[in-house]
């Protein structure tokens, strides 16, 4: 019976010892069964957009003018790690340009940039047919849904440019080589001719129209038909340099457009009003890809967003013109932009706009008359 007993005593002992280590690891078992928690700000981020931009061009890229221009502006999107970019140059405005719009559409580019004022047409009437994708078209003024258009205050440094000529000029006689009688470039002749005058109140500024945007033999051309006529400054609003050449091999002073334009006439070429769209056109590409871009608007860029400027004055050009000219750089990069105010008269000498008045930009967008001063008609 002791034995009994004292065996009975050992396993209620060991019984006991098992509850006490159970009772220890109880806490331990709860707390493995809570759920995990998850650490948001670890969690795999959804992988960002690529965006695929199209590109169609007038004139052949080259190496200067208008094309050129908005083909670095398609280099700064490709450097970009998150954008593919892709061109087709020399489309002629037309059914052309219609069929090679539709075609980067239908390959899948999310965004298109469609860069001569006769595309329009074509870009609505494609923009309505693929209405996922963004579409930008450059210097005109429709617009939709997924159709914003866009320019630039390329006035402002004809104005810039024209003050440059001015002071250059002997014969007081200037020649513009001009390509459509359209506001655009009505505009540009316009902006260009007051600075002419601001510096030379004698001066006046010939217009020979040449009906197209690229033919360097035709450019030609029409600068020498100016130069027989006395000009001793050709300007341009033509994509080749074929003008500056003509100036140059006269042996008078030329002004560039779209994109620097000394390396064609190094002893003429005074300076050029240029384009850089790089820095828009970046913004335009992020906002497709972050979801915020717009179609239906219509935007004006200016100096202040660095999208116009003119090219470095020539060695030949004076001190204390550069100096004149710098100061109302200075003036426009601040966002002081006087260029159209008034009083300003029209070809007849009838005052158009009043002293103190600005012509409002609509007027700007759809200009039709030329100021005093030039010489030439607007068809």
């Amino acid at each position: 019976m002791k034995k009994l007993l004292k065996l009975f005593s050992v396993s209620a002992a060991c019984m006991a010892l098992l509850f006490l280590f159970a009772c220890a690891e109880a806490p331990e078992e709860k707390k493995a069964e809570e759920p995990a928690k998850v650490d948001e700000a670890a969690a795999p981020a959804e992988a960002p957009k690529t965006v695929k931009a199209g590109f169609v061009y007038v004139s052949p890229v080259g190496d200067a003018g208008f094309s050129y221009a908005h083909d670095q502006g398609r280099a700064a999107v490709e450097a970009l790690d998150y954008a593919s970019t892709s061109f087709v140059e020399s489309v002629p405005e037309g059914a052309d340009s219609e069929r090679v719009i539709r075609n980067m559409a239908r390959k899948g580019f999310d965004v298109i940039f469609t860069t001569s004022f006769g595309y329009m047409d074509p870009t609505i009437k494609v923009s309505k047919e693929f209405p996922e994708v963004s579409f930008m078209h450059c210097s005109g003024f429709k617009k939709s849904a997924n159709v914003s258009n866009y320019f630039g205050r390329i006035y402002q440094a004809r104005y810039l440019t024209g003050l440059v000529a001015g002071a250059m000029t002997k014969t007081n006689k200037l020649g513009y080589v001009a390509a459509f009688p359209i506001p655009e470039v009505i505009r540009g002749i316009n902006a260009y001719t007051l600075g002419v005058q601001a510096m030379n109140p004698d001066a006046e500024v010939r217009v020979v129209w040449t009906k197209t945007w690229y033919d360097p033999a035709l450019e030609k051309d029409a600068a020498k038909s100016l130069l027989d006529a006395g000009c001793d400054v050709i300007a341009q609003h033509q994509d080749s340099p074929a003008a500056q050449e003509a100036a140059e091999e006269a042996g008078v002073y030329s002004v560039g457009y779209n994109s620097d334009m000394s390396s064609f006439a190094p002893k003429a070429h005074l300076t050029s009003a240029v384009w850089n769209w790089g820095p828009e056109y970046v913004k335009v590409v992020e906002a497709v890809r972050n979801g915020t871009w717009k179609g239906d608007e219509s935007l004006w860029w200016s100096m202040q967003d660095d999208v116009v400027d003119i090219a470095p004055m020539g060695p030949m050009v004076p001190e204390d013109v550069k100096n004149t000219v710098n100061a109302k750089r200075d003036e426009l990069k601040a966002g002081t932009d006087t260029i159209f105010t008034g009083p300003i008269m029209n070809q007849a000498g009838e005052e158009v706009v009043a002293k103190g008045a600005t012509i409002a930009d609509g007027d700007l967008l759809g200009m039709n008359w030329f100021v005093k001063g030039v010489v030439g008609t607007v068809k």
